[in-house]
């Protein structure tokens, strides 16, 4: 499989997730949907961790990969707490727009820390897709 199945994969199951999530949360504090749905994930993310064999490879870690991996940790909970709150008393249809934002800003951060080189036209996508994002939350 490619790069690109496993991103729409991704996309799929972020769709399910953002539905899912807002008819789970009817009378549930955000942040206790929160951990709830870590609890889910963190079995299933071992048991595909412990089927793969690739647990063991954990202590070849440098320490700076176990530092920005518990700083990716850290900022995936903070983006699900807000995010979570976000659905819970906002529209999915002007949430999950706002939320995927973060893509643009993945990109201009990796021009701007790994130097990865983005193209006339991506940039003027980038401009698209912050205009649809508004048309779909403003207007």
């Amino acid at each position: 499989m490619n790069w690109f199945l496993f991103a729409l994969a991704s996309a799929v199951f972020a769709a399910l997730t953002s539905i899912f999530a807002k008819i789970g949360m009817k009378g549930v504090d955000s942040n206790l949907a929160t951990f709830i749905r870590i609890l889910f994930i963190l079995p299933f993310a071992l048991l595909i961790v412990l089927v793969q064999g690739n647990l063991k490879d954990a202590g070849k870690f440098s320490t700076l990969t176990w530092v920005f991996l518990g700083l990716s940790g850290i900022a995936t909970g903070l983006s699900w707490l807000f995010y979570f709150r976000a659905l819970q008393i906002g529209d999915v249809h002007k949430v999950v727009p706002i939320d995927k934002l973060s893509f643009i800003f993945a990109i201009v951060l990796g021009v701007l820390l790994f130097k990865e080189k983005i193209s006339q036209f991506g940039v003027l996508g980038i401009f698209f897709l912050l205009l649809g994002t508004y048309l779909i939350v403003l207007k």
